[in-house]
């Protein structure tokens, strides 16, 4: 899901298209599972953002999320190197999207946890 989030970004993709393109790419459990739960004809079909809540759900328990978001929360620069705490920060980020909602509280949480920050 984030690789393909982050292929949208770079594509400019139109929401219209995203779920369609994103469960295309499904394999193994992930492509059976999504025959289960997939919205039948005439249902109102699914939304990009209630799919990826929707695999989070299902693939991430309320309790390992709650702890991810904790780790999100606590997470500081350290010893990483500045390119392993971006990585660390952005698959973080996801379990606290309250936290990164815009672009400034992004940056301002960011700037926190590096070396030196506050």
């Amino acid at each position: 899901m984030r690789r393909m989030k982050n292929l949208f970004q770079i594509m400019e993709c139109p929401a219209r298209f995203k779920v369609a393109l994103a469960t295309y790419q499904f394999e193994r459990e992930v492509e059976y599972w999504w025959g289960i739960v997939k919205p039948s004809e005439g249902e109102d079909p699914i939304t990009w953002d209630r799919l990826k809540d929707t695999m989070d759900n299902q693939y991430y328990p309320r309790d390992v999320r709650r702890m991810k978001e904790r780790e999100f929360l606590s997470l500081k620069q350290g010893s990483l190197s500045i390119m392993e705490y971006a990585t660390k920060f952005n698959e973080l980020s996801r379990f606290a999207p309250h936290q990164v909602d815009t672009e400034e509280r992004m940056i301002d949480h960011f700037e926190q946890g590096l070396m030196g920050g506050h």
